[in-house]
């Protein structure tokens, strides 16, 4: 199988795993994210969102999950398409979280880079409406 779509098909699956069980695979990213993975978000860090912050390895990114899940509720998660390019694959789709302790919802588009060497994923940065998630937040 051509790498390209072999790396398609790893994240739809995953995305697929991570809409129906609304956020209950964490360990199935873990299961293909390179232990050296660099991943980034549009928050970094902002007090309101902690968790979405830079990590540089796989046990530390487990953070980044944990503490998603821990302060908020997925009411839905899209994806739209994956657009790929060698060992790069973007996925464009929305999302629909609902905070824990504030009740307010936050409806954004995503989109997800991602890096692929070897079948693992190297590389990994999230854009989405952080004015409309830290609003959410607070």
């Amino acid at each position: 199988m051509d790498e390209t779509v072999r790396n398609v098909a790893i994240l739809k699956d995953a995305y697929a795993r991570w809409r129906d069980t609304k956020g209950g695979s964490v360990d199935h990213w873990m299961s293909f994210i390179a232990e050296d993975v660099q991943f980034g978000s549009l928050a970094r860090g902002a007090p309101e969102m902690a968790f979405a912050r830079d990590y540089s390895n796989r046990d530390a990114l487990r953070g980044y999950f944990d503490g998603l899940v821990s302060e908020w509720e997925m009411i839905h998660y899209t994806v739209e398409e994956f657009v790929a390019q060698r060992d790069v694959v973007f996925m464009r789709g929305s999302c629909e979280w609902r905070h824990k302790v504030t009740g307010k919802e936050c409806e954004t588009p995503k989109a997800d880079f991602w890096r692929f060497r070897d079948g693992k994923a190297v590389e990994v940065y999230e854009y989405y409406d952080t004015a409309r998630a830290l609003a959410a937040a607070s």
